[in-house]
């Protein structure tokens, strides 16, 4: 018999939210939420712009299987499980690159950038109509959907198409692309990392805006201590639930960013292109959208493992765990194509200075998230984590309440609850 899996606990009358510990460090909760979330959600591919010509391609894992994203000769897009059917190697053992065909290195089976088997080796040793066997070709990710230029994909037939799973937090990946006239494209590499902590915690940690002033406090003094470098705006904002799970912070902060909210550091030269910014994205898109894309800050998480963090940069990031304790982290910078040379040097640097695996912010969550995970050790009567902040705030959550969270454990809790009594039943 199985256990019963853990459930979140909500008293809205005393204003609390509890959370097990459990579901931090079960073997059996990891495996079901395997099962119940990454198996049927729709999970973040890429960005078109990383496929910028027909042929191209680049390889990812996703949810524990390796990717490979391709787009053809026509301009089509394919998700294609990168393993041969033939005996089951990887078909693509490179990053990222351009060919029209893909060659499995053990006995030769060769593809198309749609899948399809192209040739393989002695042929004649086959019976006629094998090439064209269903069961021959590389196999394609059940369901690939794009909304504008983010690409997902869903490793279930069933459920809802990617722009009802969205909800609001399209409009939001819609603003994020708004930045831009001529479109928005990953810049550099990809920065990858690990924690040994459980994914969830990062989830959490991603839209938190209560640890910024104990957790981050050098990066806010070393601001403070260089000069120019902030502007006079106060550190204030809401959360927004965004449906389904996903959740945001919008917010104001006193730092610069590229895109249209200039601070003295940057001089009267860069006050004079981030006017021009301004005043281009107030013609295309009106006062209100453009105030908001430039003197706002998003910290968003797209349940259950994509983060948009629109703030002094633009960083995309996933996250997927191997074990209960563990995950592995992608980051790519996401900026204008048209963007200036000045300004794409700050664009970067805020997100190597900041956002990086070795900025200033990022070395203290990891900290922070391995020390939870290290004090779940202690068992007994601690049961729970507590994320009651700001239930009985009369005005509504504030962006360093804790409401973006529960937004995402209800969502956790309604999908492992129903996949448990599927299972159970």
């Amino acid at each position: 018999m199985q256990a019963q899996m853990p459930r979140i606990v909500e008293d809205q009358e005393r204003g609390s939210f509890l959370v097990p510990r459990k579901a931090f460090t079960s073997r059996e909760v990891f495996e079901r939420e395997y099962a119940a979330i990454f198996d049927s959600c729709w999970l973040y591919l890429g960005h078109a712009s990383e496929l910028a010509e027909p042929g191209a391609f680049l390889t990812r894992t996703v949810a524990r299987r390796p990717i490979l994203f391709t787009r053809n000769r026509d301009g089509e897009y394919h998700a294609l499980l990168n393993a041969c059917p033939h005996r089951g190697a990887l078909v693509c053992r490179e990053r990222h690159g351009k060919s029209p065909a893909f060659m499995c290195m053990y006995h030769g089976w060769t593809f198309g950038s749609d899948g399809h088997l192209m040739s393989l080796p002695g042929s004649s040793g086959y019976p006629d109509g094998f090439k064209t066997d269903p069961q021959k070709q590389m196999v394609h990710v059940p369901r690939l959907e794009r909304f504008g230029d983010f690409f997902f994909v869903n490793f279930s037939r069933q459920g809802e198409d990617l722009a009802t799973y969205l909800a609001g937090a399209g409009d939001m990946l819609k603003l994020v692309s708004e930045h831009s006239a001529s479109g928005m494209q990953i810049v550099g590499g990809t920065q990858e990392y690990s924690m040994r902590g459980n994914w969830k915690l990062l989830s959490e940690n991603s839209y938190d805006g209560y640890h910024a002033a104990c957790n981050h406090s050098t990066y806010l003094d070393y601001l403070k201590n260089t000069n120019d470098a902030l502007g006079g705006t106060p550190l204030e904002g809401v959360m927004l639930d965004l449906g389904n799970g996903h959740a945001a912070v919008e917010y104001t902060a006193p730092w610069g960013r590229p895109i249209a909210n200039w601070v003295p550091l940057w001089g009267e030269e860069g006050k004079a292109e981030i006017a021009g910014v301004y005043a281009e994205l107030q013609q295309r898109l009106g006062p209100d959208r453009a105030d908001r894309i430039a003197h706002k800050n998003r910290n968003m998480v797209i349940f259950p493992n994509l983060v948009i963090n629109d703030i002094m940069a633009v960083t995309v990031r996933t996250f997927f765990p191997t074990a209960p304790d563990y995950m592995e982290i992608n980051a790519w910078a996401l900026a204008p194509r048209e963007e200036s040379e000045w300004r794409r040097k700050y664009r970067l640097y805020n997100f190597t200075e900041f956002l990086g695996p070795g900025g200033f912010a990022t070395p203290d969550d990891v900290e922070a998230i391995e020390k939870c995970q290290q004090g779940y050790a202690v068992g007994g009567e601690a049961l729970y984590n507590d994320i009651s902040k700001g239930m009985h705030r009369a005005e509504g959550p504030a962006f360093d309440d804790e409401a973006q969270m529960r937004a995402f454990w209800r969502e956790w809790d309604r999908r492992v609850a129903a996949h448990s009594e599927l299972a159970e039943a």
